[in-house]
């Protein structure tokens, strides 16, 4: 009798559970709420500002050359028109160069690697890595904390198979989590726009998150910042990663998740 009454309570406390769960995803569908879709204006309108107080302060002319690049022909008329101004008001370019970039990182927009390329156009190898790295680092942040309150919706709706793949993960994995992080920063196992958005709902911690970045995303920031110092000479994307590029960011990679993998062994 009681073993019965057990397999009942079982299979109740199963279906609740299926149930629950169902409904977690059923509630986190687009549209955003209002309140989600005010926190995500305001964070906008805040970039906006930056960007006009950057603006304001430039001299008159004309600034028809200023867009987001999305082909090398275009980042190298950004570039041509820029580098005058470079010499001459420096603050003002590179706070407008952060602003861009962290804008481009916390809302998802493609393109951040035009933005790597140019930096190391106009600033050379070293204050470009590390001009790129702060930027992304900056924007990944933004987008992790932005994600945490109102991603939720996002991420179930668009990325449900990747979430729980990176759920499980980041489960199995949380006793070596920086070293999984810096795996995924340095590969391209999961995509970075995706680990941002997503980092929050799998209780990622940020402290993880923030170094697990800052120090992952280095060597990828080399090999683009210093392709973009001889911007004219590029014919396409991939001619950033060559075949050697991206071996070493695999060793790389496999090497820092070495620890995690010999963990899992030793347990019994």
């Amino acid at each position: 009798m009681m073993n019965n009454e057990n397999e009942r309570d079982a299979k109740v406390s199963g279906l609740v559970g299926s149930n629950t769960n169902t409904t977690i995803i059923n509630n986190n569908k687009f549209p955003l709420s209002f309140w989600e879709v005010t926190v995500a204006s305001s964070v906008v309108l805040g970039f906006i500002i930056g960007l006009l107080g950057v603006y304001l302060t430039m001299p008159s002319s004309d600034y028809s050359f200023l867009k987001l690049p999305r082909s090398l022909e275009d980042l190298q008329i950004l570039r041509e028109n820029l580098e005058s101004y470079t010499s001459d008001y420096t603050a003002q370019v590179l706070v407008g160069y952060c602003i861009v970039y962290i804008f481009m990182q916390t809302f998802m927009i493609p393109g951040t690697v035009f933005m790597s390329l140019l930096a190391g156009s106009l600033f050379g190898v070293f204050r470009g890595v590390a001009l790129v790295v702060f930027t992304a680092t900056a924007g990944a942040s933004s987008c992790y904390f932005l994600s945490k309150m109102i991603g939720r919706p996002l991420v179930f709706s668009l990325w449900p198979d990747k979430l729980n793949f990176f759920q499980a993960q980041v489960a199995k994995r949380r006793e070596r989590l920086l070293n999984y992080m810096l795996f995924l920063r340095l590969t391209p196992t999961l995509p970075n726009t995706f680990i941002n958005v997503a980092s929050p709902i799998v209780d990622v911690p940020y402290h993880i998150f923030f170094f697990g970045t800052l120090i992952g995303l280095i060597p990828a920031a080399y090999v683009t910042v210093k392709a973009g110092i001889a911007l004219g000479e590029l014919q396409s994307i991939g001619d950033l990663y060559d075949f050697n590029s991206i071996a070493t960011l695999f060793l790389i990679g496999i090497v820092s998740i070495t620890p995690t993998l010999v963990t899992k062994e030793k347990s019994p």
